[in-house]
């Protein structure tokens, strides 16, 4: 049994670290809040202009205007990992970079064996994952997800999108996790670029004959690049609200688990306490028994 001054400190340290984790979920509490009401505030945005994207492209698929929606050969993929920049935060860098590597390693071994397969980073977790294993990075960038900025994110989907267009990169994915509730991040692996025109969005039901001033195609200039920065940074607001979730639900366990840890070392305190006690006075008693 641990000695009674060895004890107190446990429970001093133990006393420390919930006061931290406490404090900790209650910060994440309040980002989560903000960050919640962001993200399902901009989902019905993102799905109507995906549903008016969706019909207009059809259209001008048909047509033959295929820049975006083309299936080209998969030689150069280009991956987007958005990760955390910190820990304490459960499994949530842990299964997105999970899933990145079911991703490369499964999906585009090949590619991967000969160094076609480039990744951007947002986020300090999975720089180091990507660095550990020697990956090609381009672009690191630690503060973009920590407050996704609608500006600094319609320049990097802008960039993506030249350099599809340029066939510098046959396909872009966007790796980062889903928010679904405070409790519950999912993983996901979205394509970026081509368009994917199979893929039809929730309440869509079918294409809309529009009559629209200008051109379809004069639309479909604007409608793509404003569609694409968009998805990027929902990708992102996405992943720092399933991030703050995920602190919130790991900080509130740990809290209870250091908790529970403190009354079982009050108990084995108290019982030390009670033998010592016993000890001494079995001492005392026995000294005056020997008089």
């Amino acid at each position: 049994m641990l000695s009674l001054k060895e004890i107190r400190n446990r429970i001093k340290s133990v006393s420390s670290t919930r006061q931290i984790t406490s404090a900790m979920k209650m910060v994440a509490a309040a980002k989560l809040r903000k960050a919640q009401d962001a993200i399902l505030g901009l989902r019905p945005y993102a799905s109507g202009l995906q549903n008016i994207l969706l019909n207009v492209t059809v259209d001008a698929e048909n047509s033959g205007n295929k820049v975006f929606t083309e299936i080209r050969e998969p030689e150069n993929i280009l991956i987007v990992l958005i990760t955390a920049n910190r820990g304490l935060c459960g499994a949530f860098n842990a299964n997105v970079i999970k899933h990145v590597r079911m991703l490369t390693e499964e999906e585009y071994a090949a590619q991967l064996g000969n160094k076609r397969v480039h990744f951007i980073c947002i986020g300090k977790k999975g720089y180091d994952f990507l660095r550990s294993r020697q990956y090609p990075v381009l672009v690191h960038d630690q503060e973009l997800g920590e407050k996704p900025r609608f500006e600094e994110v319609a320049k990097l989907a802008d960039e993506l999108k030249v350099w599809f267009v340029e066939k510098k990169y046959d396909r872009i994915y966007l790796v980062y996790n889903q928010f679904k509730n405070a409790a519950v991040q999912m993983p996901v692996a979205e394509m970026f670029l081509p368009l994917r025109l199979e893929k039809k969005p929730s309440g869509w039901q079918g294409p809309v004959n529009y009559i629209m001033e200008p051109s379809k195609e004069d639309l479909l200039e604007e409608l793509i690049p404003r569609s694409l920065r968009m998805h990027l940074f929902k990708a992102l607001t996405d992943s720092y609200a399933a991030e703050q979730g995920a602190r919130m639900t790991a900080m509130h366990q740990a809290t209870d688990n250091a908790t529970e840890l403190l009354r079982e070392l009050q108990l084995n305190y108290n019982k030390a306490r009670q033998a010592a006690i016993t000890k001494e006075l079995s001492e005392i008693v026995g000294g005056v028994n020997a008089l």
